[in-house]
């Protein structure tokens, strides 16, 4: 059984993972760049606002990228709202569900301190310097990346709307949209799909991102017993996964997500 059922999801995950897969999906707007901080920065707030129907993620992600001029890394490192806050104004109507231009000022103020002022070429650096020796997951890294957020300055510490779209292991998160930020960044795919343009997060590292339509499948085929979506079930998740392809276990996630949102397994 088991053997037929890794050959089932490879054949799914083989189905869905091709370029004709990209143009309906989140992971679109990061493929609109070739700069690596530009793709970083798009893929970043395109994975924040998956959240809800894909067409009005795409829309939503679309409409921010044209506010910065199609070009975020630039206008990070070249727009200074702290000192004029006009230059913020053109975000001023922009929201997704509950995401909206407050929590949007705090992650561009974040991100201009990691790129900016500490001079950082890799937004990498700001999951990797928290993973510790001996790591297999990314855990530590989501939850030192969660505190490097609302921990920069003393400003951070107190902003708290924002909090609720930077989810972190330590409060029990499944971390869907960060895990699947990773898997974009960090999995090293012949297809084109993923980037792999991150080196220190192993693709063996990366956690399934797990929603509900993941979640029913795989409990469906047995891969999955916990009943709520949490952390200990993105990890369980991912521990049967690992036994199906111990180096590349997130490529399933394009089998579990296909099969539940698009096919309605």
């Amino acid at each position: 059984m088991e053997k037929n059922l890794k050959e089932f999801l490879d054949t799914k995950a083989a189905l869905y993972n091709q370029p004709s897969f990209i143009k309906d999906d989140p992971i679109s707007i990061p493929h609109l760049f070739t700069k690596k901080q530009d793709i970083e920065i798009a893929g970043f707030f395109a994975a924040l606002l998956a959240w809800g129907n894909r067409k009005s993620i795409i829309n939503s992600c679309t409409l921010l990228m044209n506010l910065m001029d199609n070009a975020p890394y630039n206008f990070i490192m070249n727009v200074d709202w702290n000192e004029n806050p006009d230059a913020f104004s053109i975000f001023s109507n922009f929201v997704h569900r509950t995401f909206n231009e407050m929590d949007l000022w705090h992650l561009m103020d974040f991100l201009k301190h990691h790129y900016y002022f500490l001079g950082e070429e890799s937004l990498e650096t700001a999951f990797t310097q928290w993973l510790q020796p001996g790591d297999d997951t990314t855990e530590n890294a989501l939850a030192g990346f969660h505190n490097y957020v609302f921990g920069y300055k003393k400003e951070a510490c107190e902003e708290k709307h924002c909090r609720k779209h930077i989810a972190t292991p330590a409060k029990k998160s499944a971390c869907k949209r960060l895990n699947m930020f990773l898997r974009w960044m960090a999995r090293k795919d012949d297809t084109g799909v993923d980037f792999g343009i991150w080196n220190n997060i192993k693709p063996s590292q990366l956690i399934c991102p797990i929603d509900v339509h993941v979640a029913r499948v795989a409990k469906r085929l047995n891969l999955l017993t916990r009943q709520q979506i949490d952390w200990q079930s993105a990890l369980e998740l991912t521990k049967y996964l690992r036994t199906l392809d111990a180096k590349d276990p997130v490529k399933y996630d394009f089998a579990l997500f296909g099969l539940g949102a698009i096919e309605k397994y």
